[in-house]
């Protein structure tokens, strides 16, 4: 078993990385080379705009390289939870935002001819109990008739042409996609390269100094000087950017891979071959991969930790969950097992605007794989001086009192929703 990134272990290396020290004077620096500060990237370059994105590892080594590879649309919370919280206006705004985000990561991969196996497989929000396809339900009224047509609501007779385990119901969301998402941040780097910017990998920020409308950006490998800058870490915000880390909690999530499975065993597992969700509030979520490997993941521990040691203890917990639901798998091999940080915010709603002389886009709360790509974009847009597209306009973001980076509570947040599955 490897201890590594499945998405990573089976893309070819970014090849088109800057050498030489970390210099110059570009319009825009962009901080994190995941899907949100590439995507920016692109459309700068592409507008004329010279850019540098510095990233503190390789392209994709963070979230946009650890995650489960869905691209769902819908919110992570239910509509009517977003309309109460946001108003109805700007709750359809997220969630039109949500459906926009994969059309243009499928425009992106036309555009740049990126081969990372997308495909629109729609998504399944599985009831795990009564009770849940009850609440599943009254969502889905809400959704289809305000929001998006493009759902149906499945029945437990339904499911058995989906998924090889007992559910009570679920919904169906019609637009959702997957594809390799390490093939994808390749891609989607190589195709911002080739429109000009410029990338340092290895290349953290540990300095920042603003002064007479410059941004002076210092890294181990020298320093650069930009008029604007955007934020594009999330849950790997580190460096001079407390006001970010005070405001984003790193929740680990972990992955497991099995082997490839033959067409009985899919067959018998998901034959729908959707991306799957289960409604647990530690619930776990699940595809094939390209190579029809069952990648499983979830919640597994609540730790802002991921190492080999966190990732294997997860992998285990990650296991056995699988089993209990797919028995049929108890003895298919584990070839890899890997974990990343998610960038939770406290009510779970993304963030992206300007604040203390830079541009930001964050805290994606486990729906960034499809939502960062096209809010970079937008937020590339803004920095352009065009339409302000920004969905998440006017959203308060508030520190997390008693956050200062290391999210110290989450064991007690998990205890919290261990109970809460209990009950509910």
């Amino acid at each position: 078993m490897k201890f590594e990134s499945y998405w990573h272990d089976s893309t070819p290396p970014f090849t088109s990385a800057a050498s030489g020290p970390v210099e110059g004077e570009y319009d825009v620096a962009v901080i994190g080379g995941g899907f949100t500060g590439l995507s920016a990237a692109r459309t700068l370059a592409r507008a004329g705009a010279r850019v540098v994105v510095l990233e503190a590892g390789h392209v994709g080594c963070g979230a946009s390289g650890r995650n489960g590879g869905h691209l769902n649309n819908g919110l992570a919370h239910s509509f009517l939870t977003a309309k109460a919280h946001l108003g109805a206006e700007q709750a359809k705004a997220l969630y039109r935002a949500l459906d926009d985000s994969i059309d243009t990561i499928e425009q992106i991969i036309a555009e740049e001819t990126i081969d990372c196996d997308f495909r629109r497989s729609g998504k399944l929000k599985l009831a795990s109990k009564p009770q849940h396809f009850d609440a599943i339900a009254r969502n889905f009224e809400a959704i289809h008739a305000e929001v998006d047509p493009d759902t149906a609501l499945l029945s437990p007779k339904d499911l058995e042409q989906e998924v090889g385990a007992p559910f009570h119901g679920a919904m169906l969301s019609k637009k959702s996609a997957m594809m390799h998402m390490g093939r994808y941040v390749v891609g989607l780097a190589t195709a911002s390269t080739r429109h000009g910017a410029v990338i340092f990998e290895q290349a953290p920020v540990t300095a920042h100094v603003q002064n007479a409308g410059k941004h002076t950006l210092t890294t181990p490998r020298g320093t650069v000087r930009a008029n604007q800058v955007l934020v594009a870490t999330g849950a790997y915000t580190s460096g001079p950017f407390g006001y970010f880390r005070r405001r984003v909690i790193s929740v680990g999530s972990f992955l497991i891979a099995t082997r490839p499975l033959s067409a009985a065993e899919i067959a018998s597992v998901v034959p729908g071959n959707r991306t799957y969700v289960t409604s647990m509030n530690i619930g776990n979520y699940f595809r094939l991969s390209p190579d029809n490997r069952l990648i499983f993941g979830g919640r597994a521990r609540f730790s802002a930790t991921s190492d080999q040691r966190s990732d294997a203890k997860s992998g285990a917990i990650l296991r056995e969950a699988m089993v209990n639901l797919f028995p049929q798998l108890s003895t298919v091999d584990i070839d890899y097992c890997w974990g990343g940080l998610v960038d939770m915010t406290k009510d779970r709603y993304p963030r992206a605007g300007y604040v203390d002389g830079v541009w930001y886009a964050m805290g994606y709360s486990g729906h960034g794989a499809q939502l960062s790509s096209h809010l970079g974009m937008i937020m590339a847009e803004a920095m352009l001086g065009r339409e302000d597209r920004n969905p998440l306009k006017g959203l308060d973001w508030p520190a997390v009192p008693g956050h200062f980076g290391k999210p110290w509570f989450l064991p007690l947040v998990g205890m919290y929703y261990k109970f809460l599955d209990k009950i509910q």
